[in-house]
């Protein structure tokens, strides 16, 4: 995996050097759950997510999107009649190939690599640091559309993060993954 972002974060290097390239911020509303076996009944928890991101002019109406979000996450869920909610924190590193049409328009998929910085579980008015009961890393797959309105350099963008591995420590259990949809607003600085 450490290869893997090594290479892409080489990669961008290199394209950087020769490419347009703008810089951006955005912002939004995360709506999570967690799926698999043993969390069959959660829920979807709402939270946020914010960063910033890099576009780098590829060719034509092509795009290369790294960006670096803090992503709030987890589910909701009732066990034996009590609440409760798995609050997770990432730092999430996804690398997304995106197309756009002349109309502003635009489609992205990529892959997204995540670091795991909290985990707490509420539960009936008490909160646990749950972070041992989860990998410190998670890998996910985005699809996402948008529209850019390049006169303001502002848009909106909807994405699904759908989540790939396995992000529960505890070998005897099943796998547990990430469920993210996200809808937010960016904005990019400078450019055409």
């Amino acid at each position: 995996m450490k290869k893997l972002v090594v290479l892409v974060l080489t990669a961008g290097l290199f394209m950087t050097a020769s490419a347009q390239v703008q810089i951006g911020l955005k912002a939004g509303a995360n709506f999570a759950t967690l799926t698999g076996s043993d969390v069959q009944d959660a829920k979807m928890k709402v939270d946020f997510h914010g960063g910033a991101f890099a576009s780098i002019g590829l060719f034509n109406s092509c795009f290369l999107q790294p960006e670096l979000l803090y992503s709030g996450q987890g589910a909701k869920g009732t066990v034996d009649g009590t609440d409760f909610t798995v609050s997770q924190t990432y730092l999430n590193v996804p690398v997304l190939f995106q197309y756009r049409h002349s109309s502003g328009l635009f489609a992205e998929t990529g892959p997204q690599l995540g670091f795991l910085l909290a985990a707490k579980v509420k539960e009936g008015g008490l909160s646990e640091d749950v972070k041992s009961s989860y990998k410190s890393t998670d890998f996910a797959w985005a699809f996402g559309l948008g529209y850019l309105l390049p006169s303001i350099h502002a848009g909106i963008d909807a994405r699904y993060n759908l989540g790939l591995s396995n992000i529960s420590a505890n070998a005897q259990s099943s796998a547990v993954k990430n469920s993210v949809f996200q809808v937010g607003l960016f904005y990019m600085f400078g450019g055409k």
